[in-house]
């Protein structure tokens, strides 16, 4: 792994405003996001640059065939200590039966220090 990538976070996100929300409060707090737009297209991401992120942040609910959940699950079966932090506005009553172990959950609307935190809270425990 490159050391400029160690501090890679892939979203994914179908909202634009929350996209630039995400991606302008993890990239001011020293991440650089790398932003999909639907559960496919993160998955696509994650196969063919295995190692170049270092943690997930999923919208649960995504266009297409594929969930956050669902994007979750097979991060971890490419890399079983994946950090995940899901983030949701109507879902998180899910969390426990749905989500990976060892996750987190951001319900929407958060601050931005609070999605900071928890990714960074997330990697500390991941270390």
């Amino acid at each position: 792994m490159e050391p400029q990538q160690l501090d890679t976070i892939l979203v994914v996100e179908d909202d634009r405003e929350i996209q630039a929300l995400i991606r302008d409060a993890l990239g001011e707090s020293g991440f650089k996001p790398a932003v999909a737009a639907s559960g496919e297209e993160a998955l696509d991401l994650l196969k063919a640059n295995k190692g170049r992120y270092c943690a997930l942040v999923a919208d649960i609910v995504l266009p297409g065939r594929m969930s956050g959940w669902e994007v979750a699950t097979m991060a971890r079966e490419i890399d079983p200590e994946f950090p995940v932090l899901y983030v949701t506005g109507a879902h998180a009553h899910q969390w426990k039966l749905r989500g990976v172990a060892n996750s987190g959950i951001l319900t929407k609307p958060f601050a931005t220090q609070e999605l900071v935190s928890a990714v960074s809270r997330l990697l500390a425990a991941a270390h």
